[in-house]
């Protein structure tokens, strides 16, 4: 018996320990009035943060937000090329000539769910209820990640807003008028922007966290808000227990919203799914637990007995070291077909990236011998290497933009994906960075010692990265310390500055590849940018290309942005991820989003498929 082979049985003959556990913790011995609900069963790699949008900054909690909030704007799930559709507005935005005024109008007769915050009283969403949320972000008090992006895109009077509260060191003013976003009646708003924004329809497309969100609410729970969140959409929190389980269940008052898309004639599976939902009330499913499994093993075997009904999408992947066993040769293994599992496979948006804190003493800075260092700790990584504990499903990134978004070109090469230690031992060499001592490492100019603080967290996957740094940096004797924690501590550590050097991944959110760019803003620092990168010259690229309509000027500013991104190496981008999801066949309806997180409320459970077992 392999090893594989071995572990699968224990595994299975244990219940899968303790992700099983867990499990039959939120599924513990359905009554005969539970047994006919149809429960969509998720297991999340890493664990979620918040729930209250103004704080969030991460892939787990983002995941799960937007089944709750409901944003101005969707996308079509079906279209491709993608489509923005109104989700709460009124029809499509309408804009000034010089696309510095927007206009949208939200639908009457929209409600929350029901919450004690309401006193009873069923509480219709209005246009005040949009405006809210962009004033939390901006509040200083709540120290929202969210802030940088909101400042960049000049909404008339916000910036002056926040500016008044830190100044006057006062509460933020929740009453004062802002000019670039106001009510201007009941279900109008009107967004007042410094220069112009060609494509601001589309950041308000799939922007949960700008979502409905009522103040009276907020201020119920203090600061037990992230623990309460209360919108307009298919799914309300019905339990929470930090970093294990969340459950969601269906929210009873949801408006009538019918499944529709709009796929392209040619498209044969979008078709086919429309032509089973359309005209069906969302959401289809009852509930959605969601189970954190760190661990690759636990969650492969999880998704084996059934007890989680899909691996997919970034939030919860099928781990890459089974990729062999579970398509060999590109291809569904036959014991997996037998049992009608479905796979689908694609480059993600997304990309996974090494970054320096450019605070930091050692590798941050901008001058010559500090670049330098971060530039060699680039070319000594071995991205096949790193593609390999991926089992060959992922491609070498060029730079920070991702595919599927403008501005990505696929012939576009630079050092992001050069592996060369000769050259990193040279460029060390030739600024200083030798062995003074003799202990056969090298020290920093000064003479210091030169040791690196590489944070990590304990699943496997990144156990397995830590063995390709260490060798990578052992190979050009750059002495490394690798200090581990949960991944959510290391980004509440990173947004505060006190990582030295992290790898994690980031995502498309929309199809623009300015937002790529975001990661690399100065003022975003500490927010998007948690590199704290701040170079003028990139900057002023940023702010030209938010600006200018597509076109070729704007291609050429992304192309100038890429070369100054692998000149200065605050981040070294390093792959982005081929996904192969893999399904069981009572999961119907599922297809992955391309940018968009949204979609349980899109998928129906055939609990006469699903074993009797696991319902």
């Amino acid at each position: 018996m392999t090893p594989l082979i071995r572990s699968l049985a224990v595994g299975l003959a244990l219940g899968l320990s303790c992700a099983g556990a867990a499990l039959a913790q939120a599924d513990a011995a359905p009554s005969a009035s539970t047994a006919a609900k149809k429960i969509l069963r998720i297991g999340f790699r890493s664990a979620e943060t918040s729930f209250d949008p103004a704080k969030i900054n991460d892939l787990y909690s983002r995941t799960v937000t937007p089944h709750i909030f409901e944003a101005l704007y969707q996308y079509d799930h079906l279209a491709r090329p993608i489509k923005v559709k109104p989700l709460i507005a009124e029809g499509m935005p309408t804009h000034s000539d010089d696309y510095r005024e927007w206009t949208v109008k939200v639908r009457p007769g929209i409600y929350f769910a029901s919450d004690p915050a309401f006193k009873g009283v069923r509480r219709e969403v209005t246009a005040q209820d949009f405006v809210y949320p962009y004033q939390r972000i901006a509040d200083p008090a709540n120290k929202s990640p969210l802030w940088g992006g909101l400042e960049s895109t000049g909404y008339v009077g916000l910036a002056e807003a926040r500016k008044a509260a830190l100044d006057g060191k006062k509460p933020f003013d929740y009453d004062a008028r802002i000019e670039g976003i106001q009510a201007l009646d009941r279900y109008t708003i009107r967004f007042r922007l410094k220069e112009p924004r060609p494509r601001f329809a589309e950041g308000l497309a799939g922007s949960d966290l700008l979502g409905a969100q009522a103040r009276e609410v907020v201020e119920f729970y203090g600061d037990k808000i992230d623990a309460h969140p209360v919108g307009t959409g298919p799914f309300r929190l019905k339990q929470w227990r930090r970093s294990s389980l969340v459950v969601l269940e269906r929210n009873p008052e949801y408006r009538e919203v019918l499944y529709d898309a709009e796929p392209a004639a040619d498209d044969a599976e979008g078709q086919a799914i429309l032509a089973k939902f359309k005209g069906r009330r969302l959401p289809m499913v009852d509930e959605v637990h969601v189970t954190i499994i760190q661990e690759s093993q636990p969650r492969w075997l999880t998704f084996l007995n059934g007890d989680i009904d899909i691996l997919g999408t970034t939030a919860s992947p099928l781990p890459s070291e089974f990729v062999p066993q579970a398509l060999p040769n590109g291809k569904l293994a036959p014991n997996l077909a037998k049992r009608g599992i479905r796979f689908s496979r694609r480059v993600n948006s997304d990309v996974t990236l090494l970054y320096f804190n450019m605070d930091d003493p050692v590798v941050g800075g901008y001058t010559p011998e500090k670049i330098a260092l971060r530039r060699a700790i680039s070319l000594a990584q071995d991205i096949e290497a790193q593609i390999g504990i991926y089992r060959n499903q992922a491609i070498p990134a060029q730079s920070p933009v991702v595919p599927h978004t403008s501005g990505y070109d696929p012939a576009f090469k630079s050092e992001m994906s050069e592996y060369s230690p000769a050259r990193a031992k040279a460029l060390l060499d030739m600024y200083g960075y030798v062995d003074r001592d003799g202990d056969g490492w090298r020290d920093l100019p000064d003479g210091k010692p030169l040791v690196l603080e590489y944070a990590t967290s304990p699943d496997q996957i990144y156990r397995e990265f830590d063995t390709v740094w260490k060798k990578n940096l052992d190979a050009i004797r750059v002495r490394t310390e690798i200090k581990t924690s949960q991944w959510a501590e290391n980004l509440k550590k990173a947004r505060a500055g006190k990582l030295q050097v992290w790898t994690l991944g980031s995502s498309a959110a929309g199809s623009d590849g300015q937002g790529s760019f975001a990661r690399l803003h100065g003022p975003q620092s500490g927010g998007q940018n948690l590199a704290r990168f701040r170079l003028p010259a990139f900057d002023a690229i940023y702010e030209r290309m938010q600006v200018l309509p597509d076109g070729p000027e704007r291609l050429e500013l992304f192309r100038q942005g890429k070369l100054l991104a692998t000149a200065y190496m605050p981040y070294r981008n390093l792959v982005h991820r081929i996904q192969a999801d893999l399904w069981h066949p009572w999961l119907v309806g599922y297809r992955r989003p391309v940018f968009w997180n949204e979609w349980w409320h899109l998928v129906d459970i055939d609990t006469t498929v699903r074993p009797a077992s696991r319902r």
